[in-house]
């Protein structure tokens, strides 16, 4: 079950000691579970070619955030990006180092992926307890061709400190007024309604168990496990479907160097083609490196990711980061990230 596989990951293929590369270095990482199935394949193949080794814990943007603070991790991975105070406080260098969507997933008897539509203001009511029903006269009105059932709608949520929520709550702030008033942003909010799954894959798992549940998890999630995602009406009111293509028109005009360590958020921007909650996800890690060979280490894994795991991250739907942005970010180690004594670790 994917809830098994896409726990924790630490990728290790056995080779001869010649195959090793004399400079392997095995690095450790936490956070993100909304990356996680990029990460693991491009882990994966780095160690193929290389002989070093990630290990990554799926744990939540919050743990990472924590983790990589208190120096127990080489890099941290959040999809709620820092902010600027808290960034400097630390001195951590953050960066984006992949696009993809957050969807409504459901399991309602009958209907079939990407056969539902639903709006944001119909989301926010659901999540808000005003739409308790699937044949709820709002659903049906933007579904006349879809048979919906009389049965409660179980609403299920993330249960830790978490990116994915942090951009769904963000985009239903956007799109409701009240749910910006009473509930709010954040990568953990009080839940007027549900039941929580630890990790996107929590979250898939609930639903997957669950008939006539909803919840939310990275599209690749929702391929794994079979579940049945929603269309999504856009800022431009067109209904689409969550596609790399979507994720990528939602990014395509991001301002990267507008937000304080790159961190755009990409819910509801505008485009006939946008997928309204398509999310960055974030690297973060000190820019005074204690231990300098993990740090170049974990800038020579992304630098392979980069150049290397295009095709792998597009197999799963996510969006690579493009080159313009790459050299950006490069731009960025190398005038950031060095060592005790002062020398720079990128060159």
């Amino acid at each position: 079950m994917f809830t098994r596989v896409f726990k924790q990951f630490s990728i290790g293929v056995a080779l001869s000691a010649a195959a090793l590369s004399a400079q392997a270095v095995d690095i450790t990482g936490a956070g993100a579970s909304f990356p996680y199935p990029a990460y693991a394949k491009w882990a994966a193949q780095y160690h193929k070619e290389t002989g070093s080794r990630i290990n990554y814990q799926s744990i939540g943007s919050g743990g990472g955030q924590q983790q990589i603070i208190a120096k127990t991790v080489d890099f941290g991975a959040s999809d709620d990006p820092m902010k600027a105070a808290d960034l400097t406080e630390n001195n951590l260098l953050q960066f984006p180092a992949i696009i993809g969507g957050v969807v409504p997933v459901i399991n309602v008897n009958g209907i079939k992926p990407g056969e539902l539509k639903i709006s944001g203001e119909v989301l926010a009511n659901i999540y808000l307890k005003k739409i308790t029903k699937w044949n709820d006269d709002a659903i049906k009105a933007l579904n006349p061709d879809v048979e919906l059932p009389n049965a409660s709608i179980i609403v299920v949520h993330r249960s830790d400190g978490s990116g994915t929520t942090f951009n769904w709550t963000n985009y239903l702030s956007k799109v409701s007024s009240e749910w910006k008033e009473t509930v709010g942003e954040g990568k953990a909010v009080k839940w007027p309604v549900g039941q929580g799954g630890k990790g996107n894959e929590g979250v898939a798992a609930y639903v997957r168990q669950l008939k006539n549940s909803i919840g939310y998890v990275e599209y690749a999630y929702a391929k794994q496990n079979n579940l049945s995602w929603t269309q999504m009406q856009n800022k431009d009111g067109n209904f689409v479907q969550p596609s790399q293509d979507t994720f990528a028109a939602a990014a395509a005009n991001a301002d990267w160097s507008s937000a304080p360590g790159m961190g755009v958020v990409l819910t509801d921007e505008p485009g006939a083609d946008s997928w309204p909650i398509t999310a960055a996800s974030f690297i973060l890690m000190h820019k005074n490196q204690d231990k300098p060979n993990n740090g170049k280490a974990v800038l020579e894994f992304f630098d392979w990711a980069f150049k290397n795991g295009k095709e792998m991250a597009a197999e799963l739907d996510y969006v690579p980061m493009p080159d313009s942005v790459v050299t950006q970010i490069q731009d960025a180690w190398k005038a950031e990230v060095k060592a005790a004594d002062g020398t720079q670790i990128w060159q």
